[in-house]
């Protein structure tokens, strides 16, 4: 159950840009063909989004890969504080052309999702289904409300990145290869780059934030 939550809140985390996208891939499509447009994009997206799953979890059983895995979640946790992660697509104006424009939209950002649930599923590929399947329609259907959720609530997204860091830590940690080096420190390094990625995050974000306010004021 606490590895379902974890999913089930990453999941949710890391997808606001996701439903941003499935939103304004439809936006075009005539009105009473959207929900089927949505439907089937959606359905799609998840689909690809397992099959990268289980495919990064067989990667993940090679010497070595599950600390590289760990590596690259700290970077994209502090990708998601400091919001570098804005990248949305328009689709066509039919329900072929959206649903296309949500999948291959949705496959490009997700990387970072299923490398995330995959490490936290610690390789079951049925709980990061179960984590995909329930998060999903709050996703779908709650995805304004997310948004300003987190727009509001800034401590939702820190947490999620910690939670992705302490993740990272254990993945480090857990690597058959480094576990003799790592096994006296299973605690020490999870919280380490947990505390650094939240600071790194929230540096680059104020000063993200500095640029952007002089950028628009030149």
């Amino acid at each position: 159950m606490d590895v379902l939550l974890k999913l089930i809140l990453i999941d949710i985390v890391l997808s606001g840009d996701n439903a941003v996208v499935i939103a304004m891939a439809a936006r075009n499509v005539p009105k009473e063909q959207q929900k089927k447009a949505i439907f089937w994009g959606t359905f799609g997206a998840i689909a690809l989004r397992i099959i990268f799953a289980a495919a990064i979890i067989f990667l993940l059983k090679i010497p070595y890969l599950t600390a590289v895995g760990g590596v690259l979640l700290v970077i994209i946790a502090i990708k998601l504080l400091t919001g570098e992660e804005d990248n949305h697509k328009e689709g066509g104006t039919t329900v072929a052309s959206a649903v296309k424009t949500i999948i291959f939209a949705d496959a490009v950002m997700s990387f970072d999702n299923v490398v995330a649930l995959a490490g936290i599923a610690h390789g079951s590929l049925f709980a990061i289904i179960v984590g995909v399947l329930v998060s999903i329609p709050i996703i779908v259907f709650g995805s304004q409300l997310i948004l300003k959720a987190m727009e509001k609530f800034p401590i939702i997204i820190y947490f999620g990145a910690g939670l992705l860091a302490w993740t990272a830590g254990e993945m480090i940690v857990s690597d058959p290869k480094l576990h003799h080096y790592t096994a006296d420190y299973h605690l020490i390094i999870p919280i380490v780059l947990t505390v650094a990625s939240i600071v790194i995050g929230y540096l680059l974000s104020r000063k993200k934030k500095k640029s952007d306010v002089f950028a628009e004021a030149s």
